[in-house]
């Protein structure tokens, strides 16, 4: 059956065997990160409203849990940020409610956390993953390129609130771009703001797949156990698990798309159009291939384009 709201489950670096559940048309976001996989977004906004109908979020949660799938997480993400869905604590309530044995994440750009009614609607939720990829206004607007109702300081100030009045687990993730949040003065700002959030734990990350400005480079290992040692209580976000671990995974997928790849080159949306699956779990895919080096990635007008790389036939 597919599922219109959820995708997966997929294989994530953080949170296991993971049901994705999108609450947001592809690309309503309030930030529009350079370093975004799923590209530019197309609906800058911080409106929150339902954007999606919540009875049939709740009516594919429903049919699909009923299954009794083995999972480590059902996870708030996808196609842009999940809290500007004016329902998500509805949702939440009847997971609580009706499927409690399954843990809940939330993976989020944290802009939103500065509204009470946002920071009261997650209350519930068992793990949050916000991000905070600078600590300084220029430094922000030239990563996040945030709505202009969003700023810095009341990003942090509302981050610093959820964690006085959020129970569960936070884990803050630092999206590391050489250059810009990787001086000297931008990792002390940065260290500064994560001590006064006090989050569990802190991750960071750099470029390991295309983001949505092709200048963004991936930080080196070396410089990346610098920034971790620096901030404290820091891990470096390593591999999921291996896909032959996810009974989700199937290799069909994977060869249909270097099957669509070896005609033409084509955009995510463009293999959604093919395979009929959700664009995040595609990622999962794409992925696995750029990894292999099965296939590379290259910017154009139109967005980024996925092809063959060096005429790969074969399938690992």
């Amino acid at each position: 059956m597919k599922y219109n709201h959820l995708f997966g489950p997929v294989p994530s670096r953080r949170l296991g065997v993971s049901l994705g559940v999108d609450l947001v048309p592809l690309k309503t976001c309030t930030l529009n990160c350079v370093y975004c996989e799923c590209g530019e977004t197309t609906n800058l906004t911080t409106a929150r409203k339902e954007y999606v109908p919540l009875q049939a979020v709740i009516d594919d949660l429903e049919h699909y849990l009923g299954t009794k799938p083995r999972l480590d997480y059902i996870t708030f993400s996808g196609s842009g940020e999940p809290t500007l869905h004016s329902g998500i604590d509805r949702i939440i309530d009847f997971l609580k409610s009706e499927y409690h044995q399954y843990k809940i994440s939330l993976l989020t750009n944290g802009t939103l956390f500065t509204d009470s009614f946002v920071r009261s609607a997650v209350r519930e939720i068992d793990l949050i993953i916000p991000s905070l990829d600078a600590a300084s206004e220029k430094t922000f607007q030239q990563i996040n390129r945030p709505h202009a109702n969003i700023n810095c300081v009341d990003m942090i100030d509302g981050l610093i609130k959820l964690r006085h009045e959020f129970s569960g687990k936070i884990t803050l993730e630092i999206f590391i771009v050489p250059g810009l949040n990787d001086t000297p003065e931008e990792l002390a700002l940065l260290k500064e703001a994560v001590k006064k959030i006090d989050p569990d734990r802190v991750q960071i990350g750099t470029l390991d797949r295309p983001g949505t400005e092709d200048w963004v480079e991936a930080a080196d290992i070396t410089k990346m156990r610098e920034i971790a040692a620096y901030i404290g209580n820091t891990e470096i976000i390593g591999d999921f698990r291996p896909r032959h671990t996810i009974s989700s995974f199937q290799d069909s997928y994977s060869r249909q798309i270097l099957q669509t790849l070896r005609r033409r080159p084509c955009t995510v949306s463009d293999l959604q159009q093919v395979l009929n699956l959700h664009p995040a779990e595609i990622q999962k895919y794409i992925n696995h291939l750029l990894l292999h080096e099965m296939i590379e990635a290259e910017h154009k007008k139109r967005g980024i384009f996925l092809k063959i790389k060096n005429n790969h036939g074969g399938l690992a």
